[in-house]
């Protein structure tokens, strides 16, 4: 994700989130630590036929990750670019030589926690009205991995290439 790209996040934000939806201002400060060598963020973004479709963003700190977010546009439900996404994250949490990815979703939000499941994320707490202003609570989930074993970031089941990811070469 570069910042050419705000625009079209904000729109498919404030689409799928619209109660809780981050602002301009909060993925731009996301962005800040996602370049140099200092970077301690990851966020990458997925087009179809020139249209974003879908985006995911990871913040590290020592041996600790946490999904920042991962969205998909509602005509991609199903097609596995979530999984991709994650897929993404999970190996950039592995470069920064993290053991442990954390993550909150939404308690209403079942499909996104059975894609979590998928990929060996476990309950391990709930936050009580953490998306406002609905106050809807959080589940917490983690997932263990071995920073050592880059194979141990990424899912046993093959994901399929339907979406294409922007962010390993043009975006960065």
């Amino acid at each position: 994700m570069r910042w050419w790209d705000i625009g079209p996040v904000l729109e498919l934000e404030h689409e799928l989130f619209p109660e809780d939806a981050w602002s301009a201002g909060m993925f731009w400060s996301e962005l800040a630590h996602a370049r140099g060598p200092g970077a301690t963020r990851r966020y990458l973004v997925a087009e179809e036929a020139g249209r974003l479709v879908g985006y995911a963003g990871l913040a590290a700190a020592g041996d600790l990750a946490d999904v920042q977010t991962i969205a998909a546009a509602r005509d991609q439900w199903g097609t596995g670019l979530g999984a991709r996404l994650l897929t993404e994250l999970l190996r950039a949490a592995t470069a920064f030589e993290c053991a442990e990815v954390l993550l909150e979703v939404r308690v209403d939000n079942v499909r996104a926690q059975k894609l979590y499941a998928r990929f060996g994320f476990e309950p391990i707490g709930f936050r009580r009205g953490y998306y406002q202003p609905g106050n809807v609570d959080a589940l917490v989930m983690r997932r263990m991995s071995d920073p050592a074993d880059p194979d141990s970031a990424l899912p046993d089941s093959a994901l399929p290439d339907s979406v294409p990811l922007q962010g390993e070469t043009t975006h960065g």
